[in-house]
């Protein structure tokens, strides 16, 4: 992929229009294109297409394949969504598979981008909840040196983006975790909070299983062999494997937070369920003494001794106030009460 001069063709959006804009001469923007000729331009010595789609239609994935000559399994892949993240070579082209991620309304939402890459050209198509890639072409465009390096570079620079997108979700999640965490220690949690716990918990575990998979893409963008990829840019795929593993790392770590929280508003629940038990319990040990003493004066039996007694009544409710006064002492000073 060395080359005197690269021209790069970009197209972050899909016009109705159906042109590219933004053609490059040595990481410089030089001229305009119409999609029509990008296959044309794509095959010239020292050029690179860059094309960018949002949820394309199949007749316009079909004219890309005919530009660019891409294979049928890569087109229905990319017409359909729902891949996980991979790599798959096809001749001397490659298809690419990346997971986005956007927190939308308190929640992760996930994306893909389906990256062709071959000799000469690279086709970016996203679906679902993804950032536009209008900031790659801005900075790539602010370093005409690297952008000069071609295709692998540009594949370089859109996975690095996504990335680097998975950090702000994550600072998110970890800015709310330690919101519900604080609420959780210093009062009783809510329903409400204890089932975010359990969601912020499910999310994470999507997103690591979206994450995750890219290391194994970088690996073989790493290894020689593979078409199109500079053995002297293969240093910067390991630094995107670098990336995900210290996102990796997060959501590891935020994930031991969650089930730490989770069990901690449990054992929480649990200790004030065990609290009211005991008020509960002590409350009907002072209620017995008047329901048995009554009980017992309430039969009707013809010889009762102490109904005969002129201070007998009296004398029941007083051993019933000492006996509940001494209880409930007894309990205040054992913690129940």
């Amino acid at each position: 992929m060395d080359q005197p001069a690269n021209h790069v063709i970009s197209a972050p959006r899909w016009a109705p229009g159906h042109f590219a804009e933004a053609a490059y001469l040595g990481g410089k923007r030089v001229a305009d294109i119409p999609i029509e000729e990008a296959g044309d331009w794509s095959r010239r010595p020292g050029h690179v297409v860059w094309i960018g789609l949002h949820e394309p239609s199949l007749e316009l994935l079909r004219q890309l394949q005919a530009e660019f000559g891409l294979h049928e399994l890569a087109i229905e892949d990319a017409l359909k969504a729902h891949q996980r993240p991979k790599l798959e070579q096809y001749g001397e082209a490659l298809f690419v598979v990346a997971r986005t991620a956007q927190m939308i309304d308190g929640r992760i939402s996930f994306g893909e981008t389906h990256l062709f890459v071959g000799r000469g050209y690279v086709v970016s198509v996203r679906h679902g909840a993804s950032t536009s890639y209008t900031p790659v072409r801005e900075r790539c465009e602010a370093s005409p040196k690297s952008l000069s390096d071609g295709e692998d570079f540009i594949l370089y620079a859109i996975l690095d983006f996504i990335v680097d997108n998975y950090m702000p979700v994550i600072d998110a999640i970890q800015a709310e975790v330690e919101e519900i965490d604080e609420c959780i220690l210093d009062a009783r949690p809510s329903q409400g909070q204890v089932g975010r716990l359990y969601q912020l918990r499910r999310d994470l575990l999507r997103l690591r299983n979206a994450a995750l998979p890219l290391v194994e893409v970088c690996r073989r963008l790493e290894q020689p062999g593979l078409p199109g990829v500079d053995p002297a840019l293969q240093p910067l795929f390991r630094d995107v494997s670098d990336h995900i593993r210290r996102v990796q790392e997060e959501i590891e770590s935020l994930r031991e937070v969650l089930a730490f929280a989770f069990e901690t508003s449990l054992m929480t629940g649990q200790a004030q369920q065990t609290e009211i038990a005991r008020r509960l319990a002590a409350w009907a040990a002072i209620l017995a003494v008047p329901t048995a003493i009554a009980g017992i004066y309430g039969m009707n039996f013809k010889h009762m001794p102490e109904l005969g007694t002129r201070y007998g009544y009296f004398v029941v409710l007083g051993v019933i106030a000492a006996l509940c006064l001494l209880l409930y002492s007894r309990f205040r000073r054992s913690g129940w009460l």
